[in-house]
């Protein structure tokens, strides 16, 4: 086949249409071209009001050599081998005694799972938190009556955090492997557009279905999950995992296995706990705090394509900003939401946390994004390897107060912020958090650098997009959970410097930022794993 970029096409174009333009970049017939599959699709609204689109495609032609030859000047025209994702099958059998344990089910412990179930090591999986069906009731649950479950909440439970804020795909990363987890996602009911759009989200309605079906997936190729299991502790001799050690249902077992994976994700704190008092080499790393704005997504469209209406070609608008500030500081974008709304993300009692949520239609009336400030070890003025996580609790803690103590998000308008002024109530966007919220000005929670942060980065922000600050928009804390705060440290085969057989994985172990990068590394230890036991 022949790979195709920079294919430029009308925001509204056709089957024959697409045809025909890319036999005129080819010199050919567009009878020749036998079949065209999307690689990438992305939008250009550079030119607003004018819009295109931008494709990348794999073309099958019958006289492909002879073409590669005419076009071996231009850079936009290829050879392209398609990309297969092949796990070893491992042909001895695997001891009761010496099944690999997997430690957390979101997407970095679900895809190390699927590796290691499909190459025949019938892995077993530790889960602290409920199935994703009965982890949606208590998410639910708690946005109606601010009931938290702390083992089954929004960071918690199967599937992790990224079920629960719209399963954007998006990463920094480039990895071969994006390909097998975009594929896998797909297998299990995800939308085939993944596969190529530029920005690939599943929506949280249609990841709790994926996430079940990736189960039912890992079972039927051998894999153990357990539920409401709860890790307590890793038993080692000489330097070496010789067992681990959960409770559940008010009994603790233990697991002999020389290889475990642990993939906690960011918020299991008394995990990372647990490892320092063990010895486990651990470090700080850098993270970020802030909180959430809202806009109207009607004013965002409007924004960004430069129309009053927006055809259904158009996706829902979204953005991603970056500001250096004279503090010293910069001011990001982070997980935008549109058409989504602000959620309840606390995992703690009396400790308030934020984030965003869309659905797959991405219909709701307002846009929403973190607006995250980084903090190091200059910030922290600690080296103690949990200080990042301490300065975390702390925010919680103290957003928690302001909220009122009941789960309520204390909330602001950005004039009101941006002036200085006591926070004086809802504006023409009101706020989507619920179980509901406090009005009252985030100096009164947020430590001094990152308040300073965000009144010197909005209006900064709003020179990039007009309308930013509008005065009306609404901030939402605190968020603070975008990261890990911890890196528990590894070698180049992935496994803990500390105690072998222990593999960190994914965003809670540092090596992370989202579902996909996530993901990716939870296969990497699983190949690492599995290169063990064939060994």
């Amino acid at each position: 086949m022949i790979k195709l970029t920079n294919l430029s096409m009308p925001l509204q174009f056709t089957e024959d249409i697409l045809r025909q333009k890319i036999a005129q970049r080819l010199h050919i017939s567009a009878q020749e071209i036998q079949s065209v599959l999307y690689l990438k699709r992305s939008v250009d609204a550079r030119k607003k009001p004018k819009i295109t689109v931008i494709l990348t495609v794999a073309v099958a032609v019958s006289n492909e050599e002879k073409i590669l030859r005419r076009a071996v000047k231009d850079a936009d025209i290829q050879s392209y081998v398609p990309y297969y994702y092949r796990i070893p099958k491992c042909t001895v059998p695997v001891s009761q005694s010496n099944r690999p344990v997997i430690v957390g089910f979101g997407p970095a412990g679900m895809f190390a799972a699927l590796i290691l179930a499909k190459a025949g090591l019938r892995p077993i999986v530790l889960e602290r938190g409920k199935c994703v069906e009965q982890r949606q009731e208590d998410v639910t649950n708690f946005r109606k009556t601010g009931m938290l479950c702390t083992d089954s909440n929004v960071q918690f439970g199967e599937g992790g955090a990224g079920t629960f804020s719209d399963g954007k795909l998006t990463t920094g990363i480039k990895d071969p492997r994006i390909r097998f987890v975009l594929q896998s996602f797909v297998e299990c009911g995800a939308p085939e557009e993944i596969l190529y759009l530029a920005k690939p989200h599943i929506g949280t309605d249609k990841l709790v279905h994926v996430v079940r079906e990736m189960r039912k997936t890992i079972q039927r190729y051998g894999g153990e999950i357990l539920f409401q299991a709860h890790m307590e502790k890793l038993v080692q001799k000489n330097g070496k995992l010789t067992a681990v050690q959960y409770q559940k249902d008010g009994k603790t077992t233990e697991i002999l296995t020389s290889h475990c994976i642990l993939a906690v994700g960011h918020s299991a704190r008394d995990v990372f706990e647990m490892l320092y008092n063990a010895n486990i080499s651990m470090t700080q790393k850098n993270f970020a705090v802030g909180m959430r704005i809202e806009h109207s997504q009607d004013w965002l469209n409007h924004a960004m394509y430069g129309r009053e209406a927006s055809p259904p070609e158009l996706p829902v608008a979204d953005y991603k900003l970056a500001v250096h500030l004279p503090n010293k500081h910069s001011l990001y974008t982070f997980c935008m939401c549109p058409g989504g709304e602000v959620v309840a993300a606390s995992s703690e009692q009396h400790r308030l946390v934020v984030n965003g949520m869309s659905n797959y239609a991405r219909n709701g009336r307002n846009a929403n994004s973190a607006l995250l400030v980084g903090v190091s070890a200059a910030e922290l003025q600690d080296s103690h390897p949990l200080a990042g996580m301490r300065f975390q609790q702390k925010l919680e803690e103290a957003a928690f107060q302001a909220g009122g103590g009941n789960y309520y998000a204390p909330v602001c308008c950005v004039g009101d912020f941006l002036q200085k002024h006591a926070a004086t109530g809802c504006g023409k966007i009101e706020p989507t958090y619920q179980p509901g919220v406090n009005w009252i000005s985030p100096d009164e929670y947020l430590p001094a650098f990152v308040a300073e942060t965000l009144r010197l980065g909005i209006p900064a922000m709003n020179r990039k997009i007009h309308g930013f600050a509008e005065t009306d928009a609404v901030l939402t804390g605190v968020e603070s959970r975008s990261s890990s705060p911890v890196r528990i440290v590894r070698n180049e085969n992935c496994e803990s410097v500390s105690l072998a057989g222990l593999y960190p994985c994914g965003e809670g172990a540092g090596y992370a930022g989202g579902i996909t990068s996530a993901a990716v590394d939870g296969i990497r230890c699983a190949e690492q794993v599995l290169q063990a036991y064939l060994q």
